[in-house]
């Protein structure tokens, strides 16, 4: 990680300067790690792999930037390279933020990962609501991979031709492509990618096809029978957007079975959903989960790599598509490295130094009148996490608690004693709880130290 990066230790420190007063600092049960020495994607390339993340063209700059640029050796345009994003109205383009992801890789020696060419989903309006022709169609999709493939010809390594094209039941989806063209839309998009650009990766892309099942079993006899007509294939990608405690035990066998087919493999999408909020037991859960991942693509020779499906929970797609579930990627909304993070970097062989993980209690008085007042401590965490808190003070000058709430509290003389209510235990790493209190006071009301435990 490069040293420029502003731990989440010192952006929460900043963030406190202006409170009344900031209670001890304590070390919790469960730290993540601080960024290896060695970036991910050097890591990675010792082992002969890819160490990859999907990215938002206009989030580039900054810390987001940063991370993306030293910590990883491929990228994929999240939505870039979509065909409503780059076509939106028929024979009219937009190219801006495909370049900007293709040239910010060239500028941080990076290679791309072009996604994706034909797609049930997010098609521009004018297609998919078309009436169109066998033969239109045909057209359509030949002159659009000719067009997408042909502008980044030698600048992008490998495309995701064909995405989803199978049920869960292993029948074939059912499609504009599929519709018009039969099945054999897939050898033709292949065809034409190949035509547009000899030298890059052709890919077939699905997701719920990690492991041995009806929908890969299907994946895996196309691709056989595309080998045998002599259609041009060099990959599958395996999504892997994947739930805790979910990683399929027959992962690392299903990849060696494409694999034995004459193609590449790579996990294309990796993402480890939970539901929220994050606690340590979960985290620690969705570390093993990535190391399991990560561990079964580098036992396969012909596993390329692994592509995280955004680096940082905060350009994740997981929250708004399953809500009340997120927390999927190996960074924080805050740009801190979890624990999944550290899992891949001991996958890749790499070391890490656990950081001093710290939580935080600031008490504050929020208003305040002739002989009341109302305060409020935040419990905050930063490389950290608690699973259940106390939080105890003593008053310098008589005063005395009249009601609180979101927490259970006691005093006993000046000393106050306060624990978490059955709902707010959990305070994840970069995560904070807040409770507040009404009290009374006479002559002055000084703040308290808080001790946190």
């Amino acid at each position: 990680m490069r040293s420029s990066r502003t731990s989440p230790r010192v952006r929460l420190a900043a963030l406190l300067a202006g409170a009344v007063t900031v209670g001890a600092l304590v070390t919790a049960g469960t730290t993540t790690a601080h960024a290896a020495d060695t970036p991910l994607r050097d890591l990675a390339a010792a082992r002969g792999k890819a160490m990859g993340t999907a990215v938002t063209g206009s989030k580039l700059t900054g810390t987001y930037g940063d991370i993306a640029g030293a910590q990883f050796n491929w990228l994929t345009p999240g939505n870039a390279m979509k065909w409503e994003s780059v076509e939106p109205t028929r024979g009219s383009h937009n190219w801006a933020e495909a370049d900007q992801i293709v040239a910010f890789a060239e500028a941080h020696d990076q290679d791309v990962r072009g996604h994706t060419l034909v797609w049930h989903s997010q098609n521009p309006g004018w297609l998919a609501n078309g009436s169109w022709t066998p033969a239109q169609l045909s057209t359509l999709m030949n002159d659009h991979i000719a067009l997408e493939v042909g502008r980044y010809k030698g600048r992008v390594a490998a495309w995701d031709v064909v995405n989803e094209p199978f049920n869960e039941d292993g029948t074939y989806r059912q499609t504009l492509w599929y519709n018009g063209l039969g099945s054999g839309y897939i050898a033709q998009a292949l065809t034409a990618a190949r035509a547009a650009d000899p030298a890059a990766k052709l890919y077939i892309n699905d997701y719920n096809v990690e492991g041995v099942n009806a929908k890969s079993t299907a994946l895996y006899n196309l691709v056989k029978s595309l080998k045998e007509q002599g259609v041009p294939i060099d990959g599958v990608g395996l999504q892997a957007h994947l739930i805790l405690g979910q990683v399929p035990a027959t992962l690392q066998q299903n990849i060696q079975r494409f694999a034995d087919l004459g193609v590449d493999v790579a996990i294309t999408e990796l993402d480890i959903r939970m539901n929220l909020p994050a606690d340590s037991a979960k985290l620690a859960q969705q570390a093993a989960d990535y190391k399991a991942v990560m561990n079964a693509c580098l036992a396969v020779t012909r596993c390329t790599g692994v592509t995280v499906w955004g680096f940082t929970d905060s350009d994740s797609w997981i929250p708004s598509t399953f809500p009340g579930q997120g927390a999927a990627t190996p960074y924080d909304d805050n740009y801190a490295p979890k624990p999944a993070y550290r899992a891949i970097v001991e996958a890749l062989g790499g070391t890490s130094t656990p950081p001093t993980g710290a939580c935080t209690a600031v008490y504050s008085v929020t208003s305040q009148w002739n002989t009341g007042f109302t305060g409020q401590v935040k419990i905050s965490c930063a490389g950290a996490a608690l699973s259940g808190w106390k939080a105890g003070w003593t008053f310098g000058a008589g005063q005395k608690l009249t009601s609180v709430w979101n927490a259970n509290c006691t005093q006993t003389g000046a000393t106050v004693s306060c624990a978490n209510a059955s709902y707010n235990g959990t305070v994840p790493d970069g995560g904070s709880v807040t409770f507040g209190f009404n009290g009374s006071w006479s002559g002055s009301n000084p703040v308290p130290s808080v001790t946190l435990g």
